[in-house]
């Protein structure tokens, strides 16, 4: 247990620290590149925010554990909306832009809907894993063509930041490893403890697991806000959960085909899809009502959702 304990504290601080220097190298990568701040949210800060769960769902694959595996990638799509950017909200307003609502919200609500279609039925098939790559590919082509044709500024960030371009991707790939390492070091960490307490593989993949693999996606949009740069934290949770949806729940499809739970899924994937609902919704709304960002209100009903859905699981878990 003290073993476990001990790597939940050393992964957490490591993890703090790298993403720091990861915003700081996607930042300058971004001005180096000429890229827009939320274009690298979209894919690089997203691809390695999303890392760990690519990771945790191939070895869960493998294994033939495919209900950690989609359980994982479902739960950190709940993780990232209710808790990252629940508390990202609370920590500092987040602006809703009109290219946001524009050109990432739709792509995301469209891609959504067509993985529903997909996985709806409770099989994933390798034909399944094949169409939802194919819609990571297509929604990546069209937000980085469609970005092009927006009128976007680096208002937000400080050029005195700027890294050179060397030290920006040097910093960029070495957090990279760190923010891998770190967040599995969390995630063994609390699995330990989650089996010895008895708790059951299901709601380790719906839940530590998947908040475990979140860190990264939390550290590294907290640390954006924190220093401005809020394009960077929406697009990195938006892009983040595109890599869930279409990339990390693809991967048990192709290499194992895993046997699903019906009902389980739909609990779960309907949370998901309730939850980007709200997200799309009250972004509209608030540009609707002459507002422009979402604040403290709004990220407390995030948090307060989150930790009802997290109750709902344990008493659940209890049931069983």
């Amino acid at each position: 247990m003290i073993l476990f304990l001990c790597a939940i504290v050393i992964g957490l601080i490591v993890l703090v620290w790298s993403a720091d220097r990861f915003v700081s190298g996607a930042v300058s990568t971004a001005l180096n590149l000429g890229m827009t701040p939320i274009m690298v949210g979209l894919t690089v800060v997203a691809f390695g925010t999303s890392a760990p769960e690519l990771i945790v769902s191939a070895t869960a694959a493998i294994e033939n554990s495919g209900s950690l595996a989609v359980g994982n990638a479902i739960g950190s799509n709940i993780a990232n909306i209710a808790m990252v950017l629940g508390i990202t909200a609370l920590v500092s307003a987040i602006p809703i832009k009109d290219s946001i609502l524009q050109l990432e919200f739709p792509i995301m609500i469209g891609a959504t809907a067509l993985a529903t279609f997909l996985v709806w039925d409770a099989q994933l098939t390798f034909l399944d894993g094949i169409g939802l790559l194919a819609l990571l590919i297509v929604s990546l082509v069209l937000l980085a063509k469609l970005q092009k044709k927006t009128v976007d500024d680096f208002e937000e960030l400080d050029s005195d930041d700027r890294l050179s371009p060397a030290r920006a991707y040097g910093w960029l790939a070495f957090s990279i490893v760190l923010l891998l390492v770190s967040s599995q070091a969390l995630v063994w960490g609390a699995s330990g403890i989650a089996r010895e307490l008895g708790i059951s593989e299901l709601i380790i993949g719906l839940t530590i697991v998947a908040i475990g693999t979140s860190l990264p996606e939390l550290a590294a949009s907290v640390a954006s806000a924190l220093r401005g740069h809020h394009d960077l934290a929406l697009g990195n949770i938006v892009g983040s959960n595109l890599f869930n949806l279409l990339a990390v729940l693809a991967i048990p499809a192709m290499v194992n085909p895993p046997d699903i739970n019906a009902s389980d899924l739909h609990r779960d994937y309907s949370v998901m899809l309730g939850l980007t609902a709200f997200l799309a919704l009250t972004a509209y709304g608030i540009r609707l009502l002459g507002k422009h960002h979402l604040g403290k209100i709004f990220g407390t009903l995030l948090v307060v959702s989150y930790l009802a859905y997290l109750t709902l699981l344990y008493q659940q878990s209890l049931a069983i």
